[in-house]
C-alpha cells in the first residue's frame, strides 16, 4: 500500500515537471489594450452616442410636458379645492393620481427602452472591437491580451505590448 502511494506521488511529480517544462519552453507573448480607448475611437460609437442622445432628448421633452401638465392640474386643484363638491374633488384627485401613475409608467418604459436601444447599438461595436483584437492577437502570435480598461491589471510587464495601435490599424482608424 505504501509502495502504491509513493508510486502515485512519483507519477504526479513527473507529470508536473513535464507540464511545467513544456509550458516554460513555449514562448509566451503578452499584450494589453485599453478597450475603452479603442471603442471611443471607432466612428460607430460616435453615431451610437448621438442616436442615444437624440432618443434621450425626446424622452426628456415628453416627460417635461407630462410633468408640466401634472403641475398645472395640481395648481388648479389646490387653488379651487375648497370650492369643489365632494364628487368633483374626488374626481380631480383620481385624475391627478392617474396622471402621476402615467408619468411613472412612462419613466419606467423610457428607461427600459433606452437601455434596450443602448445594448442594440453598442453590442455590435463591442463585437467588432473584440473580433479585431482577436485577429491582431492571432496574426502577431500573442498568447494573452489583457484589457487594462477593466481595472483588473495591477502591473504590466515591460515585455507586454500595447496592441491598441495594431487594432486601430486593423479597423482602419489610423
Amino acid at each position: 500500500m505504501k509502495y502504491m502511494k509513493n508510486m502515485m506521488k512519483l507519477i504526479v511529480a513527473v507529470a508536473f515537471v513535464w507540464v511545467a517544462t513544456g509550458v516554460s519552453a513555449q514562448q509566451v507573448k503578452l499584450g494589453h489594450i485599453e478597450s475603452q480607448k479603442l471603442i471611443q475611437a471607432m466612428p460607430e460609437m460616435a453615431a451610437a452616442q448621438k442616436t442615444l442622445q437624440n432618443k434621450q432628448s425626446e424622452v426628456e421633452k415628453e416627460l417635461t410636458t407630462m410633468k408640466e401638465q401634472f403641475q398645472a392640474k395640481l395648481t388648479e386643484y389646490s387653488n379651487n379645492m375648497n370650492s369643489y363638491s365632494d364628487v368633483i374633488r374626488t374626481s380631480k384627485e383620481q385624475e391627478l393620481q392617474q396622471l402621476q401613475m402615467r408619468i411613472q409608467q412612462f419613466q419606467d418604459m423610457a428607461v427600459e427602452n433606452l437601455d434596450k436601444t443602448q445594448k442594440e447599438l453598442i453590442q455590435p461595436i463591442m463585437d467588432k472591437a473584440l473580433n479585431a483584437i482577436k485577429e491582431v492577437a492571432k496574426e502577431n502570435g500573442f498568447t494573452y491580451i489583457f484589457d487594462t480598461s477593466a481595472g483588473v491589471i495591477l502591473y504590466t510587464a515591460e515585455n507586454s505590448e500595447d496592441i491598441l495601435p495594431l487594432v486601430k490599424k486593423k479597423l482602419g482608424l489610423l
